[in-house]
Parts: C-alpha cells; structure tokens; sequence
C-alpha cells in the first residue's frame, strides 16, 4: 500500500517533472529544462518566500498550543466544555476557517477592519493589500494548528511522571523553574510530533490561500503548492512537467526539513 499510493506517485513526479507534457498528449523530454526555468520565474520565488514565511511563523502555534495546554490541564468546573471549545477550530473544515476569517477581513463589514477603522481612522482591506495578505492567511492557518498542538500537549501533561514533579515540588521548583526543568523534558515526544506536523502544514499550506486569495493580489500570496496547482491542474494549467517540477522541490524542502529531525531525534536517543 505504501509503495503503490506513495512511493510511485513521488517518483512518477520525478519523471514526469523531466519532460514537456500538457496531460493529454505527447510527452517531450526536456531533461532539467523545467528546473532551469523555475530558476528565471519570478513567480517561483515569490511562492518560495511566502512558504519560508508560513514555516518561520507557522511555528507560533507551537508555543500558543502549549500556553493554551498548561492553561486547560486543570481540574476545575466546566473544563470539559473550555476543552472542547478550544479544540473545535480543528475539527471544522479548512474552507470555513478560509470563509470565517474572509469575512473577519472584509473591509465592509469585518470586524477587524472595523476595530482598525476606530483606532486609526483608516481602512484597511487586509487581503487586498499586498503587505498583509500573507500575513492575514497564515493568521487564520493559526488558529487550528495551534489547536491541534495543544491536543498533543493536553495529552503529554496526562503522562507526566508525577514522582518527578512531587519531587521537583518538595525541592522548591515552582513556575517557570518546573516548565523548563520537569515538565518541557518529559514532553519532548510531543514537541517532536508538533513540530513535524506544524512544519508538513506550513510547507503544503493550500487549502487557505485557495479559498481567501487565490494566490492574489496578483499573485502575492502564492505558495508552492498553489503555484503547482495553477500551473498544473487549474482551469488555464495544462503544464504538467513544470507543475510536477514545483512539486519536486517542495518534495525535497520537506524532506530536508524532517530528515533534520530525525536525525536530532535518534541521536538523542542514543546520547540517553
């Protein structure tokens, strides 16, 4: 099953990626032309841009997810529903996140365009501007991720060794002292998954950019896999070599990313 839905489509995009072909008719080989040509797009290093931002700043939702974490892992009335109130940013679908926070933008109606509107007398149409708009999707991606982070936390707090922590405790470990020294060391295993998945995320951001932008103003919020998707697979995309190319190296940033990982992690291992 790996092999057959994973392993032969990523090297069907490799081949495929080494020719001209529109999809339906006659491929022609063209070697590392389409990698060449990316080198002169400057569509392609916008996208690439844009992805690095959403990796630099996708990773807030690491810290956001624990903070929100230590804040829920109480025992107090009424938590259940504050838990479950948190976490449904999650579960909703990706184009409602897009849909809620197009609206929150709106500079008619929004509510954040109505609260800069008071405060500076000026508005401001967050996903028309060029200078914002990247800003404004990577926000709303945000609100699930850190979501979802905080679920991973949520469930390292339940696994603590409460031997350590009684012990940390009787020796006068408090606040921040207790975070660093007992409890962030015990929830390596769930800074570890968060930090892959919130990464795979920032590098394959689409669903986002496709519903509250697609890819505009003139192209300035265009990511990678957007950009494959244009040129591949869009309604005016018939290039499926150059898409497959984009694709390839989106492929190898990922893969760069998580071998680095990886590779940390076993060698923790092995120095424990």
């Amino acid at each position: 099953m790996f092999t057959v839905y994973v392993l032969l489509p990523i090297l069907q995009s490799i081949r495929i990626s080494l020719y001209d072909w529109d999809g339906l008719g006659a491929m022609r080989w063209v070697g590392f032309g389409n990698y060449a040509e990316l080198l002169s797009d400057d569509a392609f290093y916008v996208s690439l841009k844009n992805n690095l931002l959403w990796l630099a700043l996708y990773l807030l939702a690491i810290p956001f997810g624990l903070a929100t974490a230590l804040f829920l892992n109480q025992t107090v009335f009424g938590i259940r529903l504050y838990k479950s109130l948190f976490f449904f940013p999650f579960v909703i679908s990706q184009v409602v996140v897009g849909l809620i926070f197009t609206w929150f933008y709106a500079p008619d109606f929004g509510l954040l365009s109505a609260l800069i509107k008071t405060l500076t007398g000026a508005d401001i149409a967050v996903l028309a501007d060029e200078r914002f708009v990247t800003f404004g999707i990577i926000a709303a991606g945000l609100w699930p991720q850190a979501a979802y982070c905080m679920i991973l936390y949520l469930t390292g707090l339940n696994t603590l060794n409460p031997e350590q922590v009684e012990a940390a405790r009787m020796d006068g470990a408090r606040g921040l002292a207790m975070l660093w020294h007992i409890v962030l060391p015990q929830l390596r295993p769930a800074t570890f998954i968060a930090l892959v998945v919130t990464v795979i995320g920032a590098l394959r951001s689409f669903d986002l950019v496709s519903i509250m932008t697609a890819g505009g103003p003139y192209g300035s919020s265009r990511v990678l896999s957007y950009y494959m998707f244009e040129q591949a697979l869009s309604e005016y995309g018939f290039r499926m070599g150059y898409g497959a190319a984009i694709a390839v190296v989106l492929f190898a940033i990922m893969m760069i990313f998580i071998s680095l990982f990886l590779v940390r992690l076993l060698s923790r291992e092995r120095g424990a």
